[in-house]
């Protein structure tokens, strides 16, 4: 059975949500344009955090206006501040990953409430990966590019002749709120020279990391990262990249040639950094 007979369930309803990345609003614009039927149906949301990045904000509004309706905002109904103060000022982490949970999953499963529903997940034909599944048994989880075969390159390809990639691509891999725990160092130093201001903030969070600071001294939550400092990880990216641009003449910075893609000129980046897997939510 292909995804599009699902839409002659009654009472069903059709979601898709928008993670401000790639693959979700290709997604979005796919079904528009090759079945416009079905995105008749479909209600598209995005789960503000309200630390997204402004270049996110702006891709859902080119986002809106190419699908011509509504993403619906979601949102936990309390800020960052307030959440880390009721997990007693520790910061999520890989392990302890708290802000998708209270801010992410929650709204989208209040937003859905019991009612029967039909989620179409970006996840592509070359993933292997399941992103976020509902426990809800009344949601049943479809993968439109894995039955279509809709690959990464198809992806750019459909972003391209609509809405543009979003701009953030251009110095970080994916899309999540702007102190996300997931970024390589090459990302953080990104995020660094694009967002100044957002940097400061983010580093203001760490706790108790002076001059002397090692991940053995580290006290569990404390920094975004397990094992080095913000500023540590910069002092390493910038190190990394002097390194691979006395090599191969490049940095993160660069315009990409040859049509490579900021993903894989971030992938390049030589980082002894544990790479975890994303949040699944925002990778979609």
């Amino acid at each position: 059975m292909h995804f599009t007979d699902l839409m002659q369930h009654q009472d069903t309803r059709h979601v898709l949500g928008i993670s401000g990345g790639k693959d979700s609003a290709a997604l979005a614009i796919y079904i528009k344009d090759k079945y416009p039927e079905l995105s008749k149906k479909i209600e598209y949301f995005f789960t503000d955090t309200g630390a997204e990045l402004k270049e996110i904000y702006d891709f859902l509004d080119r986002l809106e206006a190419y699908l011509d309706k509504e993403i619906v905002r979601l949102s936990s109904g309390k800020p960052f501040d307030h959440w880390l103060q009721v997990h007693n000022g520790f910061l999520p982490s890989a392990k302890q990953r708290w802000c998708t949970r209270v801010m992410k999953i929650k709204p989208f499963e209040a937003f859905i409430g019991d009612d029967a529903v039909v989620s179409y997940v970006g996840i592509r034909a070359d993933e292997n990966r399941d992103g976020y599944m509902s426990s809800k048994e009344s949601v049943k989880a479809v993968f439109p590019f894995v039955e279509d075969g809709i690959i990464r390159k198809d992806v750019f390809d459909i972003l391209e002749r609509s809405v543009g990639v979003p701009e953030y691509y251009k110095w970080r891999s994916r899309s999540g709120c702007y102190f996300c725990f997931f970024q390589r160092q090459g990302e953080w130093l990104g995020l660094k020279r694009n967002h100044p201001e957002l940097f400061e903030k983010a580093k203001s969070y760490e706790k108790g990391v002076g001059e002397g600071y090692t991940s053995e001294t580290n006290e569990r939550g404390f920094t975004w990262s397990q094992k080095y400092t913000l500023d540590q990880l910069i002092e390493r990216a910038e190190a990394a990249e002097k390194l691979r641009f006395e090599k191969e003449g490049l940095i993160a910075t660069d315009k990409p040639k040859d049509n490579a893609r900021w993903q894989e000129i971030i992938a390049q980046e030589i980082d002894e950094e544990d790479d975890d897997e994303a949040c699944d939510v925002c990778r979609l």
